[in-house]
Parts: structure tokens; C-alpha cells; sequence
């Protein structure tokens, strides 16, 4: 397989973001390269046509923008949202047990966890520190530290038979250490690997785990990606690479917002169900209520989170007639029920920067007798009352800690978002 630029920046975007809080500062730090300066939302912001920024909320949700050479309430804002976050084991405030001659960490699942593919996998311990001093400092152990080790076939004879089944209070506790060994306590850990900070001066973290095997293509010729947070870190990537190939200037406001939270309902003060995207909007158009709501008539969202490919052992759990394939493009997503967000206007509006960008999309209908998931889309069309669509590239083992997806298909959507910012 030809080498994929792409491809090869997303692997390397997702092997820099273990956490939301290593998304934000990867994205910033590219936004910054390319141009962008940081607002803060306790300033007064000072913002005009053709000016480059980005902000910050909660550590773990972003929003940038480049201005259009019109007020946003003559021609409103082109958006793409996605989410930062992903499932996974977050560490609990008190985490340390010591159960029949071993060191453990107490963890809870974060969002829809598919628990049993966190077992037996080398897991690393990564996140933020809060200090006395009223700094975050974001930390990475970077190494193997961590592991969920799964029982014996011998003493579970009837598991290939009958299932695993795991509770996540008792089975997912993972070994730190061997008791006595050495003072394993997290705060000394910590402040080990932070370098310069005592252990007394940590007052709290954000830690969670992830599996430290990289991000990695697969297959005959190259054509899978299999990589941790996958869901939604590549429609982060995608959005953020189609914003700084932003190169003409154009009469709209052009711009990404990635949220915090979206795995657990988005119900924070960063995550969609906040006022992050509408605070921004509102500023930027000046302040007045009546430019703001005449802005938002003229917007339009798209909402990018990974969809599902159809399965090959499982094809039945699929619709019939709407079966996304690996490397076959883009897919709209559709629920008449508003789990997502599209609608007939929204849908043929992606369908026409598609049909620009000279890709292929395919749709997702849930099966009629199954339960459907849900997006930003719904949450942000709501709050703003902004026209949306729904979409994502196609996956398979969606919230495993480790997923899978087509190296094809990352250039396509990038595309299709190039195409929908440059026709802004």
C-alpha cells in the first residue's frame, strides 16, 4: 500500500491523545503552528475578519475558528463537531486496594465499555494533575504499568461456552504491584513521574487507562487501522486537518468544536448540552441577541462520529439494506426517532459536498427492532436550533479498548469537510 499522509497523521494524532486532555493539547498545539492564538472566555475578546483563534473549556473540550470576511449575521457559521473523549477505566478518588498479596487500583468504566477487551492488555496510566499551586499538569506514564488479568480457563471451564461475565466492581480492578513490594501509592507515583512536584501538592487527578500498544495498520495490504480511540478521535482528526487546509478566504466563519463528555450524555459544563458552542457563537457575532439568532438560521453543523461497518459474523444484527462497508466512504446517519440529527435537507447537503469532493457516501439505518445511539447532533441542533447532519466513517469493535477501521476512508472524509468549508 502506498504510504497514506492522512492515514499516517492520524496514527500518530491518536498515539498523542490517551486522554481529552491530551486531544486538547494536541489540537492546540497544531492550531497554534498553523496560526491560531488562544482566547480565554473570562477576557473581553477582540476579534476580526481573517483572525485564526481557539479557546479552551474544561480542559477536555475545543473550539476554533477562522472569521469570515462578512458578519457571521449576513453569512453564519460552517461547523464541524466531534467528541474527545472515549470509553474507558478511569481511576476512583481512593484507589488503592490490597487483596490477597497484591497492589490494585480501584477504576470505574467510563461510557459503554465493552469490559472484556480491557483484560489481559498492557494498560498505562494517563490524564492530568491538579496542585496546590491551581495548575492542571497533564501526565503520561507512558509505559506499561497497569493490567486486568483475566481467570484461567481451568477454574471457568464453561466460558468459551456460555460467556464471560464480568462485574466491574469486583473482576476489573487491575495489578499495580506486588503488595509490599514498594510504596505504590498513586500521589507518589504521580509525583515520580511529574518529576518536580511533591506528593502532598497533589490535590486531585482525571487518570484513566489505556492500552499502550500503538496505533497500527493491518491487513494484506495495509488497508486496517487498529488503534485505541479510533471512536472519536478520527473525526477530530478530520475535522481539525480540514480547518487548517483552509485557505481562501470566505464571507462565513469557518470552524471546529470537539466536546468532552459525549460517551456519558454530554451533560457538563463543556460537553454539547452545555452553553460552550452557543457562548462562542454569541460572542462572535457580536454580542446582540439579534445578530446571534440570525447567524445560527444561516449555520450549519456537521456532526462527525464513527458509524458502524456491517459486521462480516454478525451481518444480521444489521439492516437489511443499509450495510456500511470498511473503505467504501463516508456514511450519513439517519433515525427518524432524532438519535441523530439528519434530516432529508441536512442529508443532501453533506450529499453535495460529497458529490464535490468526488467520494462515495454510504447510510446507517438501525435495525427497526433495535435500539439506536446517539451523537452531538441531536444535543447541539437542539440548543441552538442549528441545521445538522449526522455522519461518520465506518468501524468495527466500536468502544473496545482497541478498534478497527479502513485506512480508505480517512482521506474521503477529510475531503468531503474540505470541500464543505471551502463552498462556506
Amino acid at each position: 500500500m502506498r504510504k497514506n499522509v492522512p492515514v499516517q497523521d492520524l496514527l500518530h494524532y491518536i498515539d498523542a491523545c490517551p486522554t481529552p486532555y491530551h486531544a486538547v493539547a494536541e489540537t492546540a498545539a497544531r492550531l497554534e503552528a498553523a496560526g491560531y492564538r488562544r482566547l480565554d472566555e473570562a477576557d473581553s475578546w477582540d476579534v476580526a475578519p481573517g483572525d485564526k483563534v481557539y479557546l479552551v473549556r474544561g480542559g477536555g473540550s475545543l473550539a476554533a475558528f477562522r472569521v469570515g470576511s462578512a458578519p457571521p449575521s449576513e453569512a453564519g457559521f460552517q461547523l464541524i463537531g466531534a467528541h474527545t473523549d472515549s470509553p474507558n477505566l478511569r481511576i476512583k478518588p481512593n484507589p488503592e486496594l490490597r487483596r490477597s498479596g497484591y497492589e490494585q487500583l480501584g477504576v470505574e468504566p467510563y461510557g459503554g465499555v465493552l469490559l472484556h477487551t480491557w483484560i489481559d492488555r498492557d494498560l498505562s496510566l494517563a490524564g492530568r494533575a491538579l496542585l496546590a499551586d491551581g495548575t492542571a499538569r497533564l501526565v503520561d506514564f507512558e509505559r506499561a504499568l497497569i493490567r486486568v488479568p483475566s481467570l484461567a480457563i481451568h477454574l471457568n471451564r464453561t466460558v468459551n461456552t456460555k460467556g464471560l461475565v464480568l462485574n466491574a466492581q469486583t473482576h476489573m480492578a487491575p495489578l499495580l504491584a506486588l503488595e509490599g513490594f514498594e510504596d505504590m501509592r498513586l500521589r507518589s507515583l504521580l509525583a515520580t513521574e511529574l518529576g518536580d512536584v511533591d506528593a502532598q501538592d497533589i490535590l486531585a487527578w482525571d487518570l484513566m487507562a489505556y492500552d499502550v500498544q500503538p496505533a497500527t495498520l493491518s491487513g494484506a495490504s495495509q488497508e486496517f487501522i487498529h488503534a485505541g480511540r479510533i471512536d472519536n478521535l478520527a473525526s477530530c482528526h478530520a475535522g481539525l486537518t480540514a480547518l487548517l487546509a483552509v485557505s481562501s478566504e470566505t464571507e462565513a466563519t469557518r470552524g471546529i468544536v470537539l466536546y468532552d463528555h459525549e460517551e456519558v450524555g454530554s451533560r457538563s459544563a463543556q460537553g454539547a448540552a452545555s452553553d460552550f458552542l452557543r457562548s462562542c457563537l454569541q460572542r462572535l457575532s457580536g454580542g446582540a441577541a439579534e445578530g446571534y439568532h440570525r447567524a445560527v438560521a444561516k449555520s450549519f453543523l456537521i456532526s462527525a462520529d464513527m458509524a458502524h461497518a456491517i459486521h462480516p459474523n454478525y451481518a444480521d444484527m444489521h439492516e437489511p439494506k443499509h450495510q456500511p462497508l470498511l473503505g467504501a466512504g463516508p456514511v450519513v446517519k439517519l433515525n427518524v426517532n432524532q438519535s441523530y440529527a439528519t434530516d432529508g435537507e441536512s442529508w443532501a447537503r453533506f450529499e453535495r459536498s460529497a458529490a464535490a469532493a468526488e467520494v462515495t457516501t454510504q447510510r446507517f439505518v438501525v435495525r427497526s427492532d433495535l435500539g439506536c445511539g446517539s451523537t452531538i447532533g441531536p444535543i447541539t441542533a437542539a440548543q441552538l436550533g442549528i441545521r445538522t447532519v449526522d455522519v461518520g466513517n465506518p468501524m468495527l469493535s466500536m468502544h473496545s479498548c482497541r478498534e478497527v477501521a479502513a485506512a480508505a476512508d480517512v482521506p474521503k472524509m477529510i475531503d468531503v469537510m474540505k470541500r464543505f468549508f471551502d463552498a462556506s
